[in-house]
């Protein structure tokens, strides 16, 4: 059997299974305009720091799907040039595998509901290193200083060990390949920082990453925990869900109670 023409990007960007196939039917034709126009709105990016995720009214998600495939090695290519490994490329990039698969877990299809966040990835200021992936943007959206914000994959465990590689591994990385954009600072927004979660776990790794940070502000996400704990949108049909494991208890108790989750904003010093 003949090899996949699309086996190479496929491999890059961890697409499997069905998602595979589904991906090589929406390469079998040429890109039509609003592939075309998404791919430009991610070349404009590519290599600017942005800090904001594109996002677009009416978005249809197999465009996006589309040109997220069709731009996603030229964000490599960039990542190359830039003398950056092609594995911590290929694990950067290997989120679209990721979010494609937790799509098919939440909504039993293929689909991207999470393509705007694949944008970040696409202008070339968001790596995956270890357990951890952290954003390089300016501080305050201009330019004067920098920060790393953090964020967290779902595909494995979150002990200290693992996240101390993770930090050590950033400290060193972007100093050598941004060294004219230094990060004093990283910051991370996550329900995983609602001090409500520390509170009643207090021995978790959760607890432990949380504790790394100094808590600035909470904001209401009464979703947030929902979503990431069992990948569901919205807040119906709680009562079906599994009470398994302590964290999916503290969810829902929570919830029970009347209680709102909220999203943590905190900072450490790097």
């Amino acid at each position: 059997m003949a090899a996949s023409p699309h086996a190479e990007l496929f491999e890059l960007l961890d697409i499997t299974g069905e998602d595979a196939t589904e991906c090589a039917h929406l390469l079998g034709t040429p890109p039509d305009e609003p592939v075309l126009q998404a791919m430009k709105a991610m070349q404009e990016r590519l290599g600017t720091f942005p800090v904001d995720s594109i996002r677009a009214d009416g978005a249809v998600e197999t465009v996006w799907i589309e040109a997220l495939l069709r731009f996603a090695p030229s964000v490599h290519a960039y990542h190359l040039e830039l003398g950056i490994s092609p594995a911590v490329s290929a694990a950067s990039l290997a989120d679209m595998g990721l979010q494609l698969r937790i799509n098919r877990r939440v909504h039993g299809r293929f689909g991207l509901d999470t393509w705007s966040w694949l944008t970040l990835h696409m202008a070339g200021n968001l790596f995956r290193l270890g357990r951890l992936q952290f954003h390089l943007v300016p501080a305050d959206g201009r330019g004067s200083g920098w920060v790393l914000g953090v964020h967290i994959p779902e595909d494995g465990g979150l002990s200290p060990a693992l996240v101390d590689a993770s930090f050590a591994e950033a400290g060193s990385f972007f100093p050598r390949y941004f060294p004219d954009k230094p990060a004093r600072k990283a910051t991370c927004d996550s329900w995983m920082l609602d001090p409500y979660l520390v509170e009643r776990l207090p021995d978790s790794n959760i607890a432990s990453f949380a504790g790394r940070f100094t808590l600035d502000r909470c904001t209401d996400a009464p979703t947030d925990a929902i979503y990431f704990t069992f990948r569901q949108r919205g807040l119906h049909d709680l009562d079906k869900l599994p009470r398994e494991t302590s964290l999916q208890r503290v969810v829902l108790e929570r919830i029970d109670d009347g209680g709102i989750w909220q999203l943590g904003h905190g900072h450490l010093a790097l």
